[in-house]
């Protein structure tokens, strides 16, 4: 199995040149005005460099989007034998099942995996891109479609693979692998519709930076709107990825309408807040409310009653992910360039069933 090596260093940040070919130190002492050497102690021991000459060489870096070889002296060759994988967080095992199912694929072929975490940060995103670049990585694999305009131009133009996770985009860096999680919250909402609930509230992650917990909820209003179903501001939550803020934001949502009668959230962590709180609330799950979730989490089948769920192959995600960047550095053809993996609605005892 490949090792992943949490990535902790830090880059400043840059913006790539139009065009084909790896900007070289040589370019960017060009536009400095300034020699190689110059630009080199400038980026290695700024404090030792007048400050004129210090805003020069940085205003030619970001223009020219140059980055810094780590490796060099290193390696005889800039290619190695790492891809670079960024992931929001470590917390959810959703991550972790992606990332070994890219370690079992990437180790076999004698690749090692150099790991990256946002927090949903699309600034610390940037900041993990340019730096995994600067290691001269030989392919890149991100969660979602939603990255800064430096992000993508620099990806666009390193000349590496890159893979996008986790979603389906229109207008992908380079590859896509994932699901459609618009169609996925559509599907879950329109089943509960058929189990005969009305009132159904959605409790999703943060979606300021979150391109997925957006399309989740777009999912969801669609299907709202498109079998008539009650729709209120009140049935509408945003939770951080815990269980005691799943439990906290059922709990205001029973607040704001004590007539919901179905809940879905948007991930299985924050559906197991919900079910606790149902517990200490004296809720019977699903007599007085239904609870359904989102990843089909191990635990998602041992609570009583069991959760229903949308199961997503996540192992599957990160193996295709992995297939695809070595194709790719391979020289083989990839076939499609966007792969949808699907995704399954799964009833267990948390909801109503539908009828026969």
């Amino acid at each position: 199995m490949a090792v992943a090596r949490t990535l902790m260093k830090r880059e400043p940040p840059a913006r790539k040149r139009r065009g084909h070919g790896a900007v070289l130190i040589s370019d960017v002492a060009r536009l400095a005005g300034v020699s190689a050497i110059t630009v080199s102690r400038t980026l290695n021991k700024p404090q030792i460099v007048a400050d004129s000459t210090r805003r020069a060489v940085q205003a030619a870096v970001d223009r020219l989007g140059y980055i810094p070889n780590r490796l060099a002296g290193n390696l005889a060759s800039t290619q190695t034998r790492t891809i670079g994988v960024v992931i929001p967080s470590l917390f959810s095992n959703i991550f972790a099942d992606s990332v070994r199912g890219m370690t079992d694929v990437l180790g076999s072929e004698g690749y090692q995996v150099l790991l990256g975490v946002t927090d949903d940060s699309l600034d610390m995103e940037t900041k993990h891109v340019v730096s995994l670049l600067g290691q001269r990585v030989a392919g890149v694999i991100l969660t979602g479609g939603m990255h800064q305009r430096r992000t993508r131009e620099l990806l666009k133009n390193s000349g590496v693979p890159v893979v996008e996770t986790n979603v389906m985009v229109r207008s992908s860096i380079d590859m896509v692998v994932g699901y459609s999680n618009e169609a996925a919250a559509y599907a879950m909402t329109r089943h509960l519709a058929r189990c005969g609930y009305r009132r159904i509230g959605f409790v999703t992650t943060p979606m300021e930076r979150n391109d997925r917990a957006q399309a989740r909820r777009a999912g969801w209003l669609r299907a709202v709107r498109e079998f008539g179903l009650v729709e209120r501001a009140g049935l509408f939550r945003e939770a951080t990825l815990t269980v005691s803020h799943g439990a906290r934001a059922f709990g205001e949502m029973l607040a704001s309408d004590p007539d919901v009668e179905a809940v879905f959230l948007a991930h299985d962590m924050l559906a197991s807040g919900a079910m606790f709180e149902a517990r200490r609330r004296g809720l019977r799950v699903p007599d007085d409310v239904g609870i359904a979730g989102f990843d089909d989490l191990d635990i998602a089948q041992e609570f009583v009653p069991a959760l229903t769920t949308v199961r997503t192959p996540r192992y599957a995600i990160g193996s295709t992910a992995a297939r695809m960047v070595l194709q790719r550095i391979r020289g083989e053809a990839t076939g499609s360039a966007c792969v949808d993996m699907g995704f399954e609605i799964v009833q267990r005892d948390s909801t109503r069933r539908p009828p026969a």
